[in-house]
């Protein structure tokens, strides 16, 4: 595990993954007070600052949830490396021309047919608050041999880094 690693590497690393991996679970609470999850995209980009950016349209149902509850949670895996990254935040609807235009790209145009002038296109901005990161990306003889050394020495598995970062408010 990666101990001394600073905050701004801990968030570098942070990024790294969620750029990598793209598709995550965004999880929103529905108007019954359950948890709700559904794919989206961030299409790799990631201000850290902190802020996550989905294109949605203003009128989905995800934007009602977060009008009633704004508390949301963003997982992303990636199973094939072993890195996984969990962000939770408050989320908002922007109607930003500006920023639509900024975040826009072309493949969009499957969801958004209009482009940028789709009626109702919106922004779901998620201002990350929490994080947390799994990388287990190293090689199958590295975890082979932290398995071995567990059960030789009955101490838990060194299986990669696992790393906290809070954002703040």
């Amino acid at each position: 595990m990666a101990e001394n690693l600073t905050d701004r590497e801990k968030l570098q690393k942070l990024r790294e993954i969620v750029k990598a991996v793209d598709i995550c679970m965004l999880t929103t609470v529905d108007e019954d007070g359950n948890i709700h999850s559904r794919p989206m995209s961030n299409n790799r980009e990631i201000e850290f600052d902190g802020d996550l950016w989905f294109f949605t349209y203003g009128s989905s149902h995800k934007v009602d949830e977060v009008g009633r509850v704004a508390a949301v949670n963003a997982s992303f895996a990636d199973i094939g490396s072993q890195q996984y990254v969990s962000l939770s935040g408050r989320a908002e609807v922007i109607h930003d021309k500006a920023k639509i235009k900024e975040l826009w790209q072309p493949h969009l145009r499957a969801w958004f047919p209009d482009g940028v002038d789709t009626p109702d296109i919106a922004l779901l901005r998620v201002s990350v608050q929490r994080g947390e990161y799994w990388d287990g990306s190293q090689s199958f003889l590295a975890h082979a041999l932290s398995f071995a050394t567990s059960l030789l020495t009955g101490k838990p598995a060194q299986l990669g880094e696992n790393e906290k970062i809070d954002l703040g408010s």
